[in-house]
């Protein structure tokens, strides 16, 4: 049988299943692509505890449907992706890379040089499904700051493990890492 772990989210309830990501570490997978319920429920409850933002980013590709909703309710008409390989259609990109807690390896993050132009001197919120070890977080500051933009919030669903205890985030619910025997 497996192992799960029971979390509830804006009065909405999942089970996410326990996945061993190292020898050392579990962590409880959450994945909101697909997740209409969660996300529609999850959205509203960070828009209440955002600053004024001018514009939002998150992360290709978990992070998106989150931050569409949230941009729907603040009625942007528009929200960037960081992209997680350079494309054809991108002039100029700006680029960093990230390792996170589930890809465990190096991964690009660029920015579209029209995106970058469109963040320039405004205040940005940066939005991701989980934060972890901040990794992605950090990449994606370092991308608006590096195209001039101001980080204005960065805020997730969760905050995993030691992230809870971080000051400069904004989170719904905490999430355990579960350290193997």
């Amino acid at each position: 049988m497996e192992k799960t772990y029971s979390i509830e989210v804006a009065g909405v309830t999942r089970e996410l299943p326990i996945i061993q990501i190292n020898d050392n570490l579990s962590i409880a997978s959450f994945v909101i692509l697909g997740d209409t319920e969660l996300v529609c429920a999850a959205a509203p409850e960070i828009v209440k505890k955002l600053p004024d933002v001018d514009i939002l980013i998150t992360a290709e590709a978990k992070g998106i449907p989150l931050v569409f909703e949230i941009s729907r309710l603040l009625k942007m008409k528009k929200y960037i992706v960081a992209r997680k390989s350079i494309k054809p259609y991108m002039n100029s990109p700006i680029i960093d890379e990230v390792v996170s807690i589930t890809t465990q390896k190096k991964q690009l993050l660029c920015l579209d040089e029209q995106d970058a132009e469109y963040i320039k001197g405004k205040r940005v919120g940066i939005i991701d499904d989980v934060i972890s070890t901040g990794e992605s977080i950090q990449a994606i500051e370092r991308l608006v700051e590096s195209a001039g933009g101001i980080v204005a919030a960065k805020a997730a669903i969760l905050a995993e493990g030691e992230a809870a205890d971080r000051k400069d985030i904004i989170f719904l619910k905490y999430l355990p890492l579960f350290e193997l025997e």
